[in-house]
């Protein structure tokens, strides 16, 4: 049996369904649907300030994950460019935890996303 798939839900970028409530819950309930909800795991991108962490929280209550990062969005908030990517993944964090959600250590993040293990990378 292969690995669970992994799908990631792009909202709010040209080509992609606008980064709406509607819209996630319609995908998710598609996938669901399509592969039954213990054949893939899944994550939301949500391109822009106006869409990244609105989309994601709502990933993380709906039970998915989350990417954030300044290669789709460079603002921590209105007006306010993020520093680092590891700024938006501290405030995401933050959010996260709020909604009770635990946080993956980067080994189990790893081990989700069916990566190997950093000292087991050849290079």
């Amino acid at each position: 049996m292969f690995p669970p798939l992994w799908m990631q839900f792009v909202l709010g970028y040209f080509g992609t369904l606008a980064a709406t409530p509607e819209h996630l819950i319609h995908i998710k309930q598609t996938a669901d649907s399509l592969l039954g909800k213990e054949n893939y795991k899944w994550s939301v991108i949500g391109i822009g300030y106006h869409h990244q962490f609105q989309m994601c929280t709502m990933a993380i209550i709906m039970g998915g994950h989350a990417r954030v990062g300044l290669e789709d969005n460079l603002f921590i908030e209105r007006g306010g460019l993020a520093k680092s990517s590891a700024e938006q993944v501290e405030k995401l964090v933050r959010i996260a935890r709020e909604l009770g959600r635990e946080i993956a250590t980067p080994d189990e993040a790893r081990e989700i996303l069916n990566l190997k293990r950093k000292d087991k990378v050849n290079f």
